[in-house]
């Protein structure tokens, strides 16, 4: 029945298929500036607004409240990330595997920049230990660079600049678990900071050369005799026109203009030796292209601004949009030369963005941002974690599903989501009395807990890394055992050994949760009833107005938990009731649209 519920309140937004109507991309007049617009601007540009903020950008006017977005900058003490210091030389470039590690080191005498031992058990245990070391070093402060992320997106007064990151972030996808190194992920995240509202053309050439993006799609495999598709088919397919805009062969081509461009540790270089400077024809051209000549044709595509402006569309303003309204956006995005500050300030400015108010779901960051923006916190808490928060929800910083980035709109809801989103206000309003800190204990490695148990036991070491199975039974094969006394290295050590050197660097995440005081609020605010109260939380959290019987449930919940109508009189026991109300509350469908 709730699943029946949730889809019938999200079809009202959804239905009306999209008209070809010309958008209206007219400037909103300043005799129609309300609060109701300042809350749209202020939840579709950043994370929601204080009323402090709403209240600034209601007296700049539209123009100079879009302009505010457009130039905000990030707090001095959040301009760059603190870094733990945990890379070491040698660690770059990083083997593929465990076995590509050791079997370096057995033919080199060395690898990761440690050196094999000369004799006695275990001679590459050392390397294999710096293996995952690194392995679990560069996740555990990849979810670090998350949480500074989050924090700039919720400290910013107007942080248009983090939204579009966020975007690029799952336009441009790559993932950390196959990147394995945060700086180069962090180096990508800041281009897009830094890039994301300028020039299209000098981003699109950035992630191209970008460390991150070129490890993820293999380029330091593309050379001249062995030629890569991976990203030629990447930048056409999802970064630039979509599918049906090209042609195989012109993959191909592509692919070759991209040859011997690859990367040395944290710097783009390209390798002219493995460049396939011969000629080529792409999209109708000829020439001896290399990637910036590919870009450069491919953003001559009216069908290439036609795509990033739509996607740019549908993530900004709604996720309906005809064939006409895609090509209108497109001419506009060439006429402003792919700037894309330019475009973005007509489209916020424009009669048509704020005909869509409460038509858009949220994502899983910013439905988490935007609710602690809206309660009025100064800093991301660390209980409930923020990222096992909105990996429950389905969207995890820097590990983006694929290659494609996460779906949005309709993709984002589901009964089961909907659930995990209402859990986490749960947690945020009544802290997880289980919570244990996935930085500091390898929750999802239980047997390699129990290694550091067995050895604490006073096991050895071949005893202690036994699984739990041959423990239970007491026996090992004949084989196994022979191995384990004269081994070149063992994987659960290393696997143990590696989380605690991590942890030992890894500088750890602040833990303290969320400092809500409702009922000071509730009666700073001077409310007397509950339905006072359920119009103020109202007001203050939702983009579109709740139902009156919606609105009425809610009040007699209140009721029923205070045993009153009388706010004032409450003051003593409020909190508790105020923080149920408010959880029942941001668990409504209401609540996930924007």
């Amino acid at each position: 029945m709730r699943a029946v519920f949730i889809f019938a309140l999200l079809g009202l937004f959804y239905s009306t298929a999209a008209c070809a109507d010309p958008l209206d991309l007219r400037p909103v007049q300043d005799s129609n500036w309300d609060l109701k617009k300042v809350r749209h601007l202020a939840s579709r540009a950043g994370f929601g607004a204080t009323p402090e903020e709403m209240a600034a950008l209601l007296e700049l006017g539209p123009e100079s409240a879009v302009q505010a977005y457009l130039t905000s900058r990030p707090p001095r003490d959040l301009e760059r990330f603190d870094h733990s210091e945990i890379f070491d030389p040698g660690l770059d470039p990083f083997p593929a595997s465990r076995p590509a590690a050791t079997r370096a080191a057995k033919q080199t005498g060395s690898a990761l920049g440690v050196a094999v031992k000369p004799g006695g058990n275990r001679p590459l245990q050392p390397v294999v230990n710096k293996f995952f070391y690194w392995l679990r070093a560069s996740r555990l402060e990849s979810d670090r660079v998350a949480y500074w992320w989050a924090n700039r997106m919720l400290r910013q007064s107007y942080p248009l600049a983090e939204k579009m990151a966020l975007f690029w972030h799952g336009h441009f996808a790559a993932n950390e678990d196959k990147v394995r190194d945060y700086r180069k992920m962090l180096k990508q995240l800041e281009l897009f900071q830094q890039a994301g509202l300028g020039s299209f053309r000098d981003l699109l050439i950035g992630v191209a050369q970008d460390p991150a993006m070129l490890v993820f799609l293999d380029a330091g495999v593309n050379t001249k005799d062995s030629p890569n598709e991976n990203f030629a088919r990447e930048i056409m397919e999802l970064f630039t026109m979509g599918v049906g805009n090209y042609s195989e062969a012109d993959v191909r081509e592509a692919a070759r203009a991209f040859t011997g461009w690859s990367v040395d540790n944290l710097s783009f270089y390209v390798n002219a030796q493995l460049h396939d400077g011969e000629s080529k024809k792409f999209l109708g051209s000829v020439g001896s292209f290399d990637g910036v000549d590919v870009i450069d044709i491919i953003l001559q595509q009216p069908v290439a601004s036609e795509f990033i402006a739509a996607k740019i569309y549908r993530y900004f303003v709604s996720a309906e949009l005809a064939d006409a309204g895609a090509k209108q956006l497109g001419r506009l995005l060439r006429q402003k030369n792919y700037q894309i500050a330019d475009f973005l300030q007509v489209l916020l400015l424009s009669e048509d963005f704020y005909k869509t108010q409460g038509a858009r779901i949220k994502g899983p960051v910013e439905l988490v941002v935007s609710t602690y923006k809206k309660l009025g916190l100064e800093q991301i808490p660390g209980v409930p974690d923020f990222n096992q928060a909105t990996q429950a929800i389905g969207q995890r910083l820097m590990h983006p599903p694929t290659v494609a980035g996460w779906s949005h709109g309709r993709s984002w809801i589901t009964p089961s989501l909907l659930y995990e989103r209402g859990n986490f206000v749960l947690d945020v309003l009544f802290p997880d009395m289980s919570f244990v800190p996935p930085d500091r204990f390898p929750v999802y490695t239980p047997e390699v807990a129990k290694v550091q148990q067995r050895l604490r036991q006073g096991m050895s070491i071949s005893a202690a890394t036994r699984p739990t199975a041959v423990q239970q039974g007491g026996m090992m094969a004949q084989s196994n055992a022979l191995a384990d006394r004269d081994e070149d290295f063992n994987t659960r050590i290393g696997s143990m050994r590696g989380w605690q050197m991590a942890l030992e660097r890894v500088k750890p995440i602040l833990r303290a949760p969320a400092r809500v005081r409702l009922s000071a609020e509730v009666l700073a605010a001077g409310l007397q009833t509950p339905r006072d109260v359920v119009a103020y939380f109202s007001g203050k959290y939702f983009s579109v107005e709740l139902a009156p019987q919606v609105q009425q449930e809610l009040e007699r919940s209140l009721v029923e938990d205070l045993a009153g109508k009388d706010i004032p009189a409450a003051r003593s026991y409020l909190e508790s009731p105020l923080r149920r109300l408010l959880h029942k509350m941001l668990s409504l469908p209401d609540y996930q649209l924007g």
